[in-house]
């Protein structure tokens, strides 16, 4: 499988090779009984997902006597906010999920995450290969990757035959005449659960992506600057697609993975035809089809071309999902986390969650066909940049992703979207 390129966590090598081959306090080190006691926060809310969460626990444990690992749900759109508040009183679980980019530079310079560097096993370092460099800050390992999760726009391939649509849209006069199309067949185009914004900022990102330069990409990743004019070219551009009004009704209003009438939910149950996300989409849209079972018309294709934007048009997008120790864990905390991401044990995350594992080694039981269109794009990408909010750090993420939502709801524009995330950029 070819290298490519990824926008890693360290402020220093933004771009860098990427193959693809109740809580408890932290630091409980060991109780009276000689017992460790580790938390575990976790945002698997599916009961495949949970399963696999708690199966892995259990195993270790059992390898691992006098161990105990607690496990907690966070639901994902929660997981940011409810950590930096745990982190902060000095009640963080010991080992939690992780996203890299900015958001993980944040907690390691605040001192709060363990520096696994010389505590990763050579064959779990050789089996991640460089998906490691997404948390990697300054050179030194704050966080293991378990899941490589590039972005695009996942579609029935039912509907869009049923409106007459032969081939995935290239560019985005395509994409635009496909809207039409569906629109015409009385078929909702696009699936949108902009309530929890980051799905509404992330058609933001990717018109950023292909109108500004890697360059200017990596310049902002570290000089917190947002003047060049792609950025507001980006917001221009998605004004305008937003004018020709694809979306679903109520999409200020909807979220994205929660239930039937989720954005995930409209697509899953045919309700809709399209949806930007992450590759972690077929597995939450299995969750949520009539029979609990994969979405058998699900495509995908990369978010399309944009007219005279200087961003490579092979360019992707997405995250490294991860977990990272607290920096008060006990050294058992690094032991799981090599646990994790042995083979077996990352075939069976990516069969569980319908996803691609982090470990070359593991990448054999990705069997879901949109998937596998993901994996093809993903190797002939240029460069594969993380999620802009990701990247730019919690504050400034935040910023971008409400200045988004604001411009869809009629409160903001493009020009206000650069100056509110130039605004929080000047505040750190």
């Amino acid at each position: 499988m070819r290298a490519t390129r990824t926008l890693a966590a360290s402020a220093a090598v933004v771009v860098g090779a990427l193959a693809l081959a109740g809580c408890a306090g932290s630091g409980d080190q060991g109780s009276s009984d000689g017992t460790v006691r580790m938390t575990f926060w976790h945002n698997s809310t599916t009961d495949d997902g949970k399963a696999y969460q708690e199966a892995m626990a259990a195993a270790f444990e059992a390898e691992n006597p006098g161990v105990e690992i607690t496990l907690q749900v966070v639901q994902n759109e929660e997981m940011d906010g409810k950590l930096q508040t745990a982190l902060n009183s000095g009640d963080a679980p010991d080992l939690f999920m992780a996203r890299g980019g900015g958001k993980l530079a944040d907690i390691v310079e605040a001192g709060q995450v363990m520096d696994l560097t010389d505590r990763i096993d050579d064959a779990t370092r050789d089996a991640l290969g460089t998906t490691i460099d997404a948390f990697t800050v300054d050179g030194k390992v704050y966080g293991m990757p378990t899941a490589v999760l590039p972005g695009g726009i996942f579609y029935s391939k039912d509907l869009f035959a049923q409106a007459g649509i032969d081939t995935p849209p290239a560019t985005m006069a395509e994409l635009g005449d496909a809207v039409a199309k569906l629109e015409a067949a009385g078929i909702a185009p696009i699936a949108l659960g902009a309530k929890d914004a980051w799905p509404a900022a992330h058609w933001y990102y990717f018109f950023a992506l292909r109108s500004c330069s890697q360059e200017t990409i990596e310049s902002a990743a570290t000089e917190r600057s947002f003047d060049d004019p792609c950025w507001t070219q980006a917001g221009e551009e998605y004004a305008d697609f937003a004018a020709l009004e694809p979306f679903n009704d109520g999409y200020l209003t909807t979220t994205a993975q929660q239930g039937a009438g989720s954005s995930a939910g409209l697509l899953a149950n045919h309700q809709a035809a399209m949806e930007l996300m992450g590759a972690w989409n077929p597995g939450v849209i299995a969750g949520l089809t009539p029979d609990g079972e994969p979405l058998a018309d699900l495509g995908w294709f990369p978010f399309p071309a944009v007219d005279g934007g200087q961003g490579d048009p092979t360019a992707m997008m997405g995250g490294i999902d991860g977990l990272s120790c607290h920096v008060d864990a006990p050294a058992e905390c690094a032991e799981f986390l090599n646990f994790l991401l042995l083979k077996e044990n990352q075939e069976a995350f990516a069969e569980a969650f319908v996803s691609i594992p982090a470990s070359k080694e593991a990448l054999g039981v990705v069997a879901d066909p949109a998937l596998q269109e993901v994996l093809a794009a993903y190797e002939d990408a240029a460069y594969v940049s993380v999620w802009l909010d990701t990247l730019f750090g919690q504050n400034v993420g935040n910023a971008l992703n409400t200045a988004v939502v604001e411009m869809l709801a009629g409160q903001g524009d493009a020009e206000s979207i650069v100056a509110t995330v130039n605004a929080a950029a000047a505040k750190e």
